[in-house]
């Protein structure tokens, strides 16, 4: 008797550990399908390539390979003997474009005048020739058709004056026009200038500093990369099998591989899309489907966008984009 109650005990305790051990085994395997984490995850940065506005070769280099800078720092300097030239040609063309208005105001005004005088002197022979008209025969014909001429031509004097007076009005205004074309050029030299001198956009740190003295930079070539101090983030690639649990907004514990440091996190973005490399288009547009089909289809990863709290960043930390982080999620 003893000998079968031992038997049961053992068949009991074998029973029991065999299925603690396969529920276990089942509540991990769910875990590992299901639950809302992933090892996969990337510190990701805000990076600006940095680029000149201006092309000429570098006359100094203010910073050096990975060093922290704030927002207006002077990176490096373009020669600017040629900016200083074309600015100092630009204020000359708009101080011989102001002269040259005043000279047109000047004209103008005489124009005018003119004007205003062979008025007065048609309108005076006028009225001279009509009170000859009136007279009659107390003078003669002659002295009459003398009058009326001499009123006609003051007539054509004025007339020609007002003339005048319309094409120095027009003179006048391409004179203005030119005073604005040489301030926009004037502008322009200034802001060329000002441009020589290539500053950080953002707080951040200098990376792949590709810039020597005397290199030359052309317009638009980006020639170092400044990662935005404030522009971390992390990217977790989360199994298509846990995106029903994830919701924007959820918070998000995170474990950087980097010592373990743990911080803290809210899921800001969820993409809505990834390459389906088993269905590229083909050269006519149409579907290149894949006429062969894997019998173990692995889960898709879906990037999801996570914004790191920076009051759990511990002081002093160098955090770096491409860091690796275990990410676990919370959902609401």
């Amino acid at each position: 008797m003893p000998t079968k109650a031992a038997s049961l005990l053992r068949f009991l305790i074998t029973a029991a550990v065999v299925v603690l051990a396969v529920l276990l085994g089942h509540a991990l395997w769910k875990r590992y399908l299901y639950a809302p984490w992933t090892r996969d995850g990337r510190v990701r940065a805000e990076v600006v390539r940095v680029a000149p506005d201006v092309s000429g070769l570098v006359d100094r280099v203010a910073v050096t390979d990975n060093q922290f800078v704030r927002k207006g720092d002077v990176l490096f300097v373009i020669d600017q003997a040629r900016f200083r030239n074309a600015q100092a040609q630009a204020q000359a063309n708009l101080a011989a474009a102001e002269a040259s208005a005043r000279a047109a105001g000047a004209n103008i005004s005489a124009a005018l005048a003119s004007a205003k005088a062979k008025q007065e002197e048609y309108q005076m022979y006028a009225e001279q020739a009509a009170r000859r008209q009136q007279i009659g025969n107390v003078i003669s014909q002659e002295a009459r058709n003398d009058a009326a001429a001499t009123a006609s031509a003051a007539r054509a004097s004025w007339q020609q004056a007002q003339a005048g007076g319309h094409q120095a009005s027009a003179a006048r205004e391409q004179a203005a026009a030119a005073v604005e074309q040489a301030q926009v050029a004037l502008d322009r030299a200034d802001l060329d200038l000002a441009r020589t001198e290539v500053r950080a956009p953002v707080d951040g740190y200098v990376t792949n500093l590709d810039v020597r003295v005397g290199d030359y930079a052309a317009t638009g070539a980006a020639r170092l990369a400044l990662i935005d101090a404030h522009g971390y983030y992390l990217y977790g690639y989360f199994e298509e099998t846990k995106l029903p649990q994830l919701r924007v907004g959820d918070p998000v514990d995170v474990r950087l591989m980097a010592g373990g440091v743990r911080l803290k996190g809210t899921i800001t973005g969820i993409a809505h899309g990834i390459t389906d490399r088993d269905n590229p288009a083909g050269a006519d547009l149409l579907a290149d489907v894949n006429p062969t089909f894997n019998w173990v289809r692995l889960a898709q990863r879906v990037p999801v966008r996570i914004a790191i709290d920076p009051a759990s960043v511990p002081q002093g930390m160098v955090l770096a984009a491409g860091m690796t982080a275990t990410i676990e999620v919370h959902p609401r």
